[in-house]
């Protein structure tokens, strides 16, 4: 402790580290310990001598063991006992073989501690963090452990004790058999995300999205719905005429142009399957959660700005893994499996060829491109929706025309600056006029309003923007220059 600590500090430390060391040699001045003596006892000599079994599970896995537990502990002729254990802090969790062989331990007996993780939308579900659940049947006994992920452990295990191998296996295959069955993530859309445990999976909602809020031309949607949702309608027909489900879409095109909001309409659309999004650092789990995707199959993995991980590979010196792991994941799946894959790119020309033009990798890519008069005519009324407009056909118009090379997502922004402006002249809000989105556009399209166009997709051409991002600064501004004098063209195509 530092001199200068507080007396009673001190001696707070002082009681804590006394007890620490207490627990600590419990077994050496009592000779027993009472997770041992339980153990052994509840297993006698018989049981103790066979090998313990452990099976390692994904992080994400903990709830789905837990439903599976809870299910399997219920079946009749069984009876469980759950004890929940305690360590002192810092110290990792003993293995149950450390358990059945007696080993001194800084453990003990306490109810069983909890992790409260959702197992569906709104709702949660206890799961054992570290815990024995003593088993007895009509012909045997053994032991369950669960230890959950932790700090010093981010692994998921279950282990069996008790029993012989091939018995202790038939225990773990039958909690694999529930867990598949009872799956908490089956039909659900779910957001991936990279933790210090690992992937972790969590609950969102879809969205309301109608076609008609996809301001895309009919024959682009068209083609998107056809194979998204097509193949979907028509599975049983497809496999049928000896046709693959496994299909790969990709949607390119400048940012902001509405890639994600296309996105989140099919998605809104197929409520059957599982639906997994990867967006960033989580794009660097594609092979664990294509695992998972196909356990749930029917299923879509969703991986945005896929141009992170998928560069071309001659257009640098080191090899990208996670693109591997990608190409592996796409390649992996059986034909008949129905997983979608549905990539969006802002730079499909980075994309590696194998992926953007292979056969069963990417089957359709679809350039999602900026909309012309008639498409940001419906964005302004699409956006103006719930908001108290008053604007003429000349007001309209006039919109419609100075907004020629913007995005979708720029003209979302225009409707919120025109509301601002009308609320600053009257806070009651009693009308948006032709005005007030004169004078929002006036300001989006002033020159020091550079760097907020960029960021809204805006004179941005594609083959000159970084892996995932956007440019910024004095270049962001020439390039923006160049899109309203024309010269900059975003277009491409894949061959």
């Amino acid at each position: 402790m530092p001199d200068n600590a507080p007396e009673a500090q001190a001696r707070e430390f002082a009681a804590a580290f006394r007890s620490f060391l207490d627990w600590i040699h419990t077994s050496e001045r009592e000779g027993r310990n009472e997770v041992s003596d339980l153990v052994g006892g509840f297993l006698g000599p018989d049981g103790a001598a066979h090998s313990v079994v452990t099976r390692e599970l994904p992080p994400f896995e903990h709830v789905n063991l837990q439903t599976a537990l809870d299910a399997w502990a219920a079946r009749p002729g069984r009876t469980v006992q759950v004890h929940g254990l305690t360590l002192p802090p810092h110290h990792s969790a003993p293995t149950l073989q450390q358990m059945v062989a007696a080993e001194a331990m800084p453990l003990r007996l306490t109810p069983p501690a909890l992790n409260d993780l959702p197992n569906g939308p709104g709702s949660t579900l206890g799961c054992l963090k570290l815990a024995l659940l003593l088993v007895t049947e009509p012909d045997r006994r053994f032991i369950v452990m669960v230890r959950g992920p932790g700090e010093h452990d981010p692994g998921l295990q279950v282990e069996v004790a008790g029993l012989p191998v091939d018995a202790a296996q038939r225990v773990l295959a039958d909690l694999d058999e529930l867990r598949a069955q009872l799956n908490v993530y089956r039909g659900h859309l779910l957001d991936v995300t990279l933790t210090q445990l690992g992937v972790s999976l969590g609950f969102a909602t879809p969205s309301a999205l109608a076609r008609a809020d996809v301001v895309l031309p009919d024959a682009v949607l068209g083609r998107i719905e056809r194979h998204a949702l097509g193949v979907a309608e028509h599975r049983a027909a497809l496999l049928a005429a000896g046709q693959h489900l496994k299909r790969g879409l990709l949607l390119y095109g400048p940012p902001g142009t509405g890639k994600t909001h296309t996105t989140r309409y099919l998605l809104g659309q197929m409520t059957t399957y599982t639906r997994l999004v990867l967006t960033g650092r989580a794009l660097a789990a594609v092979g664990a959660v294509t695992e998972l995707a196909r356990a749930l199959s029917p299923a879509v993995m969703v991986l945005e700005d896929v141009d992170l991980v998928a560069e071309d590979r001659s257009m640098g010196p080191r090899s990208n893994p996670v693109l591997f792991d990608l190409l592996d994941a796409m390649d992996g799946a059986a034909g008949d499996a129905d997983l979608l894959f549905l990539l969006t790119t802002n730079r499909a020309d980075l994309l590696e060829l194998a992926l953007a033009a292979r056969p069963g990798r990417v089957d359709v890519a679809v350039e999602i491109a900026l909309p012309d008069a008639p498409a940001r005519e419906q964005l302004l009324a699409l956006y103006g929706r719930g908001v108290p407009l008053e604007l003429t056909a000349a007001d309209i118009a006039t919109a419609v025309e100075r907004t020629d090379g913007t995005t979708a997502s720029f003209l979302k922004e225009l409707i919120r600056r025109a509301v601002l402006e009308a609320l600053h002249d009257d806070p009651t809000l009693p009308a948006v006029t032709g005005a007030h989105l004169a004078r929002a556009l006036d300001d989006l399209l002033d020159s020091a309003q550079g760097v907020t166009r960029t960021l809204l997709g805006v004179g941005v051409d594609p083959t000159t923007l970084p892996a995932g991002g956007l440019p910024v600064g004095p270049r962001a501004d020439a390039m923006i220059m160049s899109r309203r004098r024309g010269i900059v063209s975003a277009r491409f195509s894949i061959g």
